[in-house]
């Protein structure tokens, strides 16, 4: 087991809440000196990157995680609620853990969330209004953020999911777009209804499962996948129940929402239309992640046997949201919400390598929730670099920008050219993998072939949206457009360069979590 203190405390809850300390900061700075926040809260996450990557040199690639406690890495537990009410739980009382940790599930996730809260840190720098309540709430999203992929009580988990919700909400509706009111109330209801269901499927599991060394029944992640801490006859009891698959369902809504999975989709382009950059950002880059990392961490290993019984439905709607989100795409004549189409889409292949329940497919999924956050940062960012200039995101307003903005053509080329999954860029790499771990598994093997379909349309509304951008005559109001400037680039090249690099040297990023994924899929069919 692998730990790793600051000044006593785990470098896991230095990642969590020194954004907290960010923001502690920040309130006692005068509204007046814009500046001074704006900086503090780029060198607040700025920390988090570095601890990410003493995280990165100090991870043991070997060690699995999953469902073996003692291979966590960076592992911090305490005792956090410890309340004694027989008449409620029947016996004992209940205990609630701090409990810490990352495997090779998690710590993608971890540095992701580190690289994409610091490049929309630097993009904020264009809020123009309450600077210091806006620093404020983009601080507490990152806590929520990050504390959801290092938990690993569910209890701690859900917590951290919920708080991710309200700065999210005031977020986009308080320095959002014309309709932004709207988009916010319509993220925050589509989200907390996920969250029933989470805490539906939370509260059975706890009734349902003991600690077998303390007979407490338990939120422990870990201890929830051994079958020998689910109690026999209990509501949960018995791999293959019906309610066993009902709770499935019930998780797989939660999470499918924030994925967004189809059906469930239709907050997204509303939220990333009238959300600032930055936001867009940020859910593009992170908060999407969120569903398809709770149905990795949560849903597969604590019910392995409804992996396996819904592997073909969720194969289905995964191929659906391939087509269908590329399909949206192409029909968009707005940039921003083109790009949350594409979201849609590139989150089907996500959702296809999970269905797959294989290693390479699995190994695929993950890297693709990597390359779709650093890809659809830059895509997000390049919007807001064209809006700042002529403030319209139409479509069928421009061309002929890549003579007037070469800068801005070159990096926005090679974020297009890596969202069509290009060889040599990052994407084509997992998108791959998804594919092969699909056609591997027999089950889903016509819907994987059949969601390749998506590949072609990708390419299609990607390259209809460069010629109409960037070739032909540039009309006349947009002579005086500049090109990108040195901020700009700061918050899109270092991304491109990940994205070049993981490209070319995939392994980099795929040791880190082989040990981890084979350990899952070992987990999930031994117990089918």
């Amino acid at each position: 087991m692998v730990e790793f203190n600051i000044l006593g405390i785990g470098i896991l809850s230095w990642m969590i809440f020194l954004p907290v300390l960010g923001m502690l900061v920040i309130i006692f700075i005068p509204k007046a000196y814009e500046n001074s926040i704006k900086y503090f809260s780029l060198i607040f996450t700025f920390l988090l990157i570095v601890l990410s990557v003493v995280l990165l040199l100090n991870y043991n690639s070997s060690m699995p995680g999953v469902n073996m406690p003692d291979s966590f890495q960076f592992r911090e537990k305490v005792s956090w609620i410890d309340v004694p009410i027989p008449a409620v739980v029947g016996e004992g009382k209940i205990h609630i853990d701090y409990f810490l940790g990352l495997d090779g599930i998690s710590l993608p996730m971890i540095i992701l969330t580190a690289l994409i809260s610091f490049v929309g840190s630097i993009a904020s720098f264009s809020i123009k209004r309450n600077e210091k309540g806006y620093y404020v709430l983009y601080l507490f999203l990152v806590t929520g953020m990050m504390g959801v992929f290092c938990s690993l009580d569910l209890f701690l988990f859900f917590v951290f999911w919920e708080i991710m919700l309200l700065p999210m909400y005031f977020l986009i509706g308080i320095w959002g777009g014309e309709r932004r009111e709207y988009a916010a109330i319509k993220f925050f209801l589509y989200t907390l209804f996920g969250s029933v269901f989470i805490l539906i499927a939370m509260i059975a599991l706890y009734f349902s499962s003991k600690d077998p060394a303390t007979g407490l029944h338990t939120f422990n992640m870990i201890t929830l996948m051994n079958p020998a801490a689910i109690i026999p006859g209990s509501i949960l009891g018995g791999i293959g129940t019906s309610f066993r698959y009902l709770a499935f369902v019930a998780l797989f809504i939660g999470f499918a929402i924030k994925v967004p999975m189809f059906p469930f989709h239709t907050w997204l382009p509303d939220a990333h239309v009238e959300a600032p950059t930055a936001i867009s950002v940020i859910l593009a880059g992170v908060l999407l992640k969120m569903g398809s990392y709770g149905i990795m961490r949560v849903s597969y290993p604590i019910f392995p046997d409804g992996a396996v019984y819904f592997m073909y439905p969720l194969a289905i709607l995964a191929c659906i949201n391939i087509i269908y989100g590329a399909l949206c795409a192409m029909a968009q004549k707005d940039f921003k919400k083109l790009i949350a189409y594409s979201s849609i889409s590139h989150m089907g292949y996500v959702m296809l390598g999970i269905a797959s329940n294989t290693n390479v497919g699995f190994n695929g999924a993950i890297f693709q929730m990597f390359n779709h956050g650093t890809i659809t940062a830059v895509l997000f960012l390049s919007v807001g670099v064209i809006y700042d200039r002529a403030h319209t995101r139409g479509l069928n307003d421009f061309g002929g920008l890549a003579n007037k903005m070469p800068k801005y053509f070159a990096v926005i080329i090679v974020a297009f050219f890596a969202s069509i999954g290009l060889p040599g860029l990052s994407a084509f790499i997992s998108e791959s993998f998804v594919f092969l771990g699909g056609f591997k598994n027999e089950t889903i093997r016509i819907i994987t072939i059949v969601s390749t379909l998506g590949i072609i349309l990708n390419a299609a509304y990607i390259l209809w949206t460069i010629q109409r951008l960037f070739f032909g005559k540039l009309p006349e109001k947009w002579n005086q457009l500049t090109d990108i400037n040195g901020r700009e680039l700061w918050s899109t090249v270092p991304l491109l360069v990940i994205i070049v690099v993981l490209g070319i040297f995939p392994s980099l990023f795929i040791n880190l979590m082989t040990s981890s994924v084979n350990q899952l899929v070992n987990f999930i069919w031994h117990l089918n």
